[in-house]
C-alpha cells in the first residue's frame, strides 16, 4: 500500500488567498507561482520526493511559507 500525502483543498485555497492578498498585482503573483512550479518540475525530475503533490501546489505552499516566515529565503 502506497502512503499518499494529502492536503486539504481548503488549506491550499487559504494559502493561495494569502498570496494574492499580499501581492500588489494579481497577475504577477499568478505568473510567479506558475514560473516557480515550472522551474521546480524540471529541477526535480530525477529526484521525486512526493510524486502525488503537483508542482503548482508545492509552489503555493513554498511561496506562502515565505510570506509567513521571512527567514526562509528562496528565489
Amino acid at each position: 500500500m502506497v502512503r499518499r500525502t494529502t492536503f486539504e483543498s481548503s488549506h491550499i485555497m487559504f494559502r493561495a488567498e494569502d498570496l494574492v492578498s499580499a501581492a500588489s498585482n494579481r497577475y504577477r503573483i499568478t505568473v510567479s507561482v506558475a514560473n516557480r512550479a515550472k522551474k521546480r518540475r524540471y529541477e526535480e525530475m530525477d529526484t521525486i520526493d512526493d510524486p502525488n503533490m503537483k508542482p503548482v501546489i508545492r509552489a503555493i505552499i513554498e511561496m506562502s511559507d515565505e510570506l509567513t516566515q521571512p527567514e526562509i529565503i528562496a528565489d
